[in-house]
């Protein structure tokens, strides 16, 4: 019963969400929207929208443009294929599959998000990947949150794409939830090259969750063009 109503209470949120900012105007834009909604028809389009603009508020604002993109909608359960990769040149899905949350995010569903370190929790927002590299996890990549106050540590609190053997179907026939991490969006081993190929070297991630104070305080959902001008300032552009 309690599961049946939290779903209602995000739907409701949902909704609102998807009456809330249109995509950002322009002819081109609403092609990369429609096409990539045919692409992925199982992802939300409220999602899908806020990942967009956000991309789009980076780059009107100085950030280059990236050829891939990386959508998680961390308001599906675990067991859900709720990563999204798209090639934004040619408009296609590239891959869906399973992604990890941290630990104290919550079981099957995610619900708390921090941007703290040692909180093992996952972050929000928009990121931009960097170097790929091999490390405790094996092959794996970098990123920097993008967003002050929700995921801007990400580097410091090491959170990164990576292989994990946990990230598996199979667990959830025991547990009732894949396995999670300790903050990473982890990936499953059989594609986490794949993935890690596609994002390297500065695209897009974006994690999203109906979270009222990120909705309404992301400087790059609303696109406040003077607070992202003075954060690209203290990060020395």
């Amino acid at each position: 019963m309690l599961t049946y109503l939290r779903r209602l209470c995000l739907a409701a949120i949902t909704l609102s969400a998807t009456c809330g900012p249109a995509l950002a105007a322009g002819p081109n834009n609403q092609i990369l929207y429609s096409k990539l909604t045919q692409a992925a028809p199982e992802l939300n389009p409220a999602v899908l929208k806020s990942a967009l603009n956000a991309v789009q508020c980076a780059v009107r604002n100085g950030d280059r443009p990236s050829r891939h993109l990386a959508v998680i909608d961390y308001s599906q359960p675990s067991t859900a294929r709720r990563l999204w990769i798209f090639d934004l040149t040619k408009k296609t899905l590239v891959l869906r599959d399973l992604v990890a949350h941290g630990q104290q995010s919550g079981e099957n569903f995610a619900t708390r998000f921090s941007n703290r370190m040692n909180s093992y929790q996952s972050s929000l927002g928009l990121f931009r990947t960097q170097e790929s590299y091999e490390g405790t996890h094996g092959y794996s990549l970098r990123m920097d949150g993008l967003e002050p106050g929700f995921n801007d540590l990400a580097r410091d609190r090491a959170i990164v794409i990576h292989a994990a053997d946990y990230v598996n179907p199979q667990w959830s026939e025991r547990q009732g939830r894949i396995g999670r991490s300790l903050g990473c969006p982890a990936v499953r081993p059989q594609v986490a090259r794949q993935v890690i190929d596609n994002l390297k070297d500065g695209q897009f991630m974006f994690a999203w969750y109906p979270d009222q104070r990120w909705l309404k305080s992301s400087a790059y959902l609303n696109c406040q063009s003077r607070q992202i001008a003075s954060l690209a300032g203290t990060k020395g552009g």
